[in-house]
């Protein structure tokens, strides 16, 4: 049983290494012998009659979906594209799957190491342990113990709650167009969006992707927990240049609100909002149970001072005032 695994995982492997365009379920079993002999070549005629080909279609997606996930847990890259008929195919290019010779010093093994541990609270936490595990096998020197007792106390997190983070993590690694359904602060129904993904960055707790809005015909950022539904992937190639990475984060910075321009006056409710208070410029205690702050004012605030509900009024300027308004009012209708 381990040799027709092992024979039917390298078949598999082959099939995706070497063709040029995605190959579909359909496809796959048709051309893997372990498939046909298993399963038949995925025509429903031949079962028989009686032969219930809806489950050896059944059987047949439980055994690729477990192979799928034993070869990239061997170090496969395997690459999920949804052509423009909405069928799924699957392909492992070699430029993905080709490393050059890698040397690491003690130093730079630690660094690894506790990078690592961000992930343990994700999804992507088994494939930065298997990993780690590769690069040890392959001559990664270990850690020195005294690195290891000087930082044993610092365990760095990064939280992940957003089921679009891994696809869009991938699409921005493999530089892969994608599709998803896009819910604005201030829209009641989301909308598609067509978008050559650039970076993810993190900001006050949540996530951004920054990237290219290909109707819009300019770059956007996106909060990803008000993406809805399944992120698609897209064939062909990105049709705007990549900017270098600062410039990439220094867009997800303004947009996210990190960048001010101008000052803002809000009332605060006393013993709430710390996160605003920690930005004020000033704060001026209130007797009646609301503080009065200045806060720096760039493009994103008003979303934020949303979140703070009714604990929040904001005093000037008068722009800001509307849009949180209107933003609250389209938070209401739902």
């Amino acid at each position: 049983m381990a040799i027709a695994k092992a024979e039917r995982l390298m078949n598999l492997a082959l099939c995706l290494l070497g063709t040029r365009r995605p190959l579909s379920k359909r496809e796959l079993r048709g051309s893997i012998e372990a498939y046909v002999e298993a399963f038949g070549p995925g025509n429903r005629a031949a079962f028989g009659p009686g032969n219930g080909p809806a489950a050896g279609d059944d059987a047949f997606n439980r055994m690729f979906e477990r192979d799928k996930d034993d070869l990239r847990e061997l170090g496969l890259v395997i690459e999920t594209v949804e052509n423009l008929d909405g069928e799924t195919g699957y392909l492992a290019r070699r430029d993905s799957n080709r490393l050059p010779p890698i040397t690491l010093d003690a130093e730079e093994a630690a660094a690894l190491g506790l990078a690592a541990k961000v992930w343990q609270q994700a999804r992507l936490a088994g494939a930065a342990s298997g990993a780690l595990q590769k690069l040890r096998a392959a001559g990664m020197p270990e850690a020195e113990d005294s690195y290891d007792s000087q930082h044993s106390a610092l365990e760095p997190r990064i939280p992940v709650h957003e089921a679009a983070f891994e696809p869009l993590m991938l699409a921005c690694r493999d530089r892969r167009p994608v599709v998803f359904d896009y819910r604005k602060a201030t829209a009641a129904r989301p909308e598609t969006r067509h978008v050559e993904p650039w970076t993810l960055e993190c900001w006050r707790g949540h996530w951004y992707l920054a990237g290219w809005d290909r109707d819009r015909g300019a770059e956007r950022v996106f909060r990803l927990s008000r993406i809805t539904g399944k992120v698609r992937s897209r064939a062909g190639a990105f049709t705007a240049p990549v900017p270098d990475v600062v410039t990439v984060r220094e867009t997800v910075e303004s947009w996210a609100g990190e960048t001010a321009t101008r000052s803002a006056r809000i009332r605060l409710r006393a013993g709430c909002g710390y996160p605003l208070r920690a930005r004020a410029l000033s704060v001026t205690e209130g007797a009646d149970g609301w503080d009065e702050l200045e806060i720096p004012y760039g493009h994103g605030l008003d979303a934020w001072l949303v979140e703070f509900g009714p604990d929040v009024v904001v005093l000037e300027p008068a722009d800001l005032r509307a849009d949180v308004v209107e933003r609250l009012r389209a938070v209401a209708k739902g």
